[in-house]
Formats: structure tokens, C-alpha cells, sequence
């Protein structure tokens, strides 16, 4: 699983950052959180091709947000794409990106299937699912978390050896949740199994004030990408408008347990982002402020 950091600014682009977008990457497929103007020339510029991107999901509708879209399906539909995109969001996503994908001329080659979400929705892939949780902003909007279901425990060798289990198909068997036959005797595989370890998992805020709902969604995550538009110094400000500061960005990860944050849509007023990196790290250490075009690989905890 890997992160690309697409557009790290917020409100409308600077000289060093694009606004809201962020790829991740599981096994072949790609799935886009929020679509800000200009995505299209960022992907362009990462190791992302947008020819394999499979879905796009929407925090919110605010321009920052999603204004990329038309922009990045024409690019697709110009290149030849024929499989199917979805596109996802808050109440409201379906109709507006339908009247922005049917302005003009512009007609795509492939479907774009288009539909709202509600807290607590969920999609699912083959190796992933993406749900989503209310996030506190002026509008509505959803935060999304991108999580691998959790893996089999590991393979006991010595214990499957104590119970006669000859090497080989037998043990496939046993990794693959099928019981076996040894000697007229069944053995099962939570006899030779640890317990399901985690799958890896990314929380995404888009915008948002400091909330439960965002918190209880990165419970435990790997990763999460949080809304950081402001320092503290400017802590008024941001929730009058909708937004986290560093420091509460690194308090709610601390509270919810994640591995790692990523602070996000800074404000333009910010060309280097030191300030709010190390305002941050002073409540929760492993915190990067990051940087259009980022990569970041999520490995599995041991």
C-alpha cells in the first residue's frame, strides 16, 4: 500500500502546493481522495497514471475539493479509457458532478457512475474497502478511511508437526481455513493458526474541526492524513471556518493511536510549513508535515 501526495495546500493553489488530492495505491488498484483543480497535471508528474485510477471519492464540495474532476475524466477519455470510474461524496456529489461532467460538449467514452454517501457507507474492492465517517466542516462532508481486511494469522510449523500434519498440501489446507483428516483424527486450523493480524489502514480528514466521529474512524490506523490549514496561533480562525490547526491535528492522533500523521491543506500563507510541523510534534512526535508529491509506503505492523 502507498500514499502519493498529489496536492497538500488548501483553498486555492500556491507557488509550492496544489490543493486537495491524495492517491493510494493497493496491489494494482488506485482509488483518489478529493480531485482539486489541476490533479490531472499532478498525476501527471507522479508515479500514478490516471489510467488506473478506479474510483474518486469526494470529502466535500467545496472547489478545493473536487474541481479537478472534469479535468482528470476528459483527460482519461481522451487517452482511450473504457473501464468504468466511480465517483463518490457527500449528498449533493451525484447531481453536481453530473452537471459539471455534462457542461459544454464534453461526453466521456466510459461510465462514470456517480452516487452519494452517508456516514457509515461503505465500498468494497477485492483487497480493500473504503467507508466513510461525518467530518466537522461548514458544509457537509466525510472523511474516508481506505482499509485492508484483516490477514490470517501465521502458519504454527512446530504445533502442526506435534499434531502429525505431514508437510506439504495439508498445510495449504490449513492456512487456506479448511480442516483436515490426520490419522482419523480432524485437525483444525485455529489449532495451528495465530491469531487474524491487521490489515493496513489510511484515514483521510479532508476538512474538519477536531471531532469524535474523525477520531473514532483513525482508531488504530496506520496512517492519518489530517486537516491542518492553520498554527495554533490562528486557532479562532480556523473554527470559525471549518478547520484544524496542527496542534489539534496531532492531538487527534494521539488520542486515536495512529502510527503516523500527515499534516494537510495548509493555507497558502504558509510557503514553508517548518511552524506547523514542529507545533505539532511537540504533542505528537511522529508527525510530517507533507509535500506535494510525497511517497509513502505502509507496511504491515509486525
Amino acid at each position: 500500500m502507498k500514499v502519493f501526495f498529489l496536492g497538500t495546500g488548501g483553498t486555492y493553489p500556491s507557488k509550492t502546493r496544489n490543493v486537495s488530492s491524495v492517491a493510494i495505491q493497493v496491489g494494482p488498484d488506485v482509488v483518489m481522495l478529493d480531485c482539486g483543480e489541476g490533479t490531472q497535471r499532478q498525476l501527471m508528474h507522479s508515479p500514478v497514471s490516471f489510467m488506473r485510477v478506479r474510483a474518486v471519492f469526494i470529502t466535500h464540495l467545496h472547489a478545493d475539493h473536487f474541481l479537478g474532476l472534469a479535468g482528470l475524466v476528459q483527460s482519461m477519455s481522451l487517452n482511450g479509457r473504457t473501464e468504468p470510474l466511480l465517483v463518490m461524496g457527500p449528498v449533493g456529489t451525484a447531481e453536481t458532478a453530473a452537471s459539471m461532467l455534462g457542461l459544454g460538449h464534453f461526453k466521456s467514452q466510459f461510465d462514470v457512475k456517480i452516487g452519494d454517501m452517508r456516514p457509515g457507507d461503505q465500498v468494497d474492492f477485492e483487497q480493500f474497502f473504503v467507508r466513510c465517517a461525518e467530518a466537522a466542516h461548514t458544509v457537509p462532508a466525510l472523511a474516508f478511511c481506505v482499509e485492508e481486511p484483516p490477514r490470517p494469522g501465521r502458519f504454527d510449523t512446530a504445533k502442526a508437526k506435534a499434531l502429525g500434519v505431514p508437510p506439504g498440501p495439508m498445510y495449504r489446507k490449513l492456512q487456506e481455513g479448511e480442516a483436515i483428516e490426520v490419522d482419523g483424527r480432524t485437525v483444525r486450523p485455529d489449532e495451528v493458526m495465530g491469531a487474524p493480524r491487521p490489515g493496513r489502514k489510511v484515514v483521510y480528514t479532508g476538512d474538519t474541526k477536531p471531532c469524535s466521529s474523525v477520531e473514532s474512524l483513525a482508531e488504530g490506523a496506520d496512517v492519518l492524513i489530517h486537516d491542518s490549514t492553520m498554527g495554533s496561533a490562528y486557532a479562532s480562525q480556523a473554527a470559525e471556518f471549518g478547520h484544524s490547526t496542527s496542534v489539534e491535528a496531532a492531538e487527534v492522533a494521539k488520542k486515536a493511536g495512529v502510527k503516523q500523521l500527515f499534516l494537510v491543506h495548509m493555507s497558502p500563507r504558509y510557503d514553508d510549513a517548518t511552524e506547523l510541523e514542529a507545533e505539532a510534534r511537540e504533542v505528537f512526535a511522529e508527525t510530517t508535515a507533507a509535500s506535494d508529491f510525497d511517497i509513502y509506503e505502509v507496511r504491515y505492523r509486525k
